[in-house]
């Protein structure tokens, strides 16, 4: 995982728009802890909008 909060958030908004449903769908194809970057990135102040399927 990458460890600076703001280049996860835009990394994963790319990865997100351009190849995956939904964080869900992220985490399973990439083998990555959902949980463990809610809490990254809640930290650094962002939320995940299901709706939109990004990071804000």
């Amino acid at each position: 995982m990458i460890n600076d909060p703001i280049m996860l958030m835009s990394y994963l908004n790319t990865q997100l728009r351009d190849n995956y449903s939904s964080l869900d769908a992220y985490c399973e194809d990439k083998d990555e802890d959902r949980t463990a970057i809610l809490e990254k990135l809640k930290a650094a102040g962002f939320t995940y909008d299901e709706e939109q399927n990004r990071f804000r």
